[in-house]
């Protein structure tokens, strides 16, 4: 595996930055269970399971894509589409807490979106054009947001 530097102009990730939107769930589960499940299938040569990761690793490249050439609305929309195949991978991935506000912020102006964090809880994160209508919504239904921003340095001693 191979790395190299994200090819993005500095307006588009600064427009990513200020387009996405993040609000804790104050939910948190061990992701241990569903990522034993995930390796259990993908060990056992489950199809669904392993078209399912190829499907996603697409998508990654999509979104690579998606952010160097500046369509961000396009990321939005695969966010929602990683979001669907991975909610697939296990009944395990979300509850109706989660797909509740998963479909609220989608009727308030989300593009797309993902739990992140703590394997299946912590936080949702929304790729948005209309922050302002999606910040009220989460609100609305008391979910905190949470300030995000990119950091360019990577880790420091301090």
């Amino acid at each position: 595996m191979t790395t190299r530097a994200l090819r993005a102009s500095p307006d588009t990730l600064d427009l990513l930055e200020d387009n996405l939107l993040m609000v804790s769930t104050k939910l948190h589960r061990v992701a241990a269970q569903v990522l034993k499940e995930q390796d259990d299938r993908t060990r056992a040569d489950d199809a669904s399971m392993l078209d399912n990761l190829h499907r996603v690793k697409e998508l990654g490249q999509r979104s690579l894509e998606a952010i160097e050439s500046g369509n961000l609305g396009d990321l939005g929309r695969l966010m929602h589409e990683h979001w669907q195949h991975k909610k697939r991978r296990s009944p395990m991935m979300s509850n109706p807490d989660i797909d509740r506000w998963y479909d609220l912020a989608m009727a308030n102006g989300a593009l797309g979106g993902k739990l992140i964090g703590a394997g299946g809880g912590g936080f949702l994160l929304f790729y948005t054009e209309q922050k302002a209508r999606l910040r009220a919504a989460m609100r609305g239904d008391g979910l905190t947001e949470v300030k995000l921003g990119f950091d360019y340095e990577g880790t420091k001693i301090l």
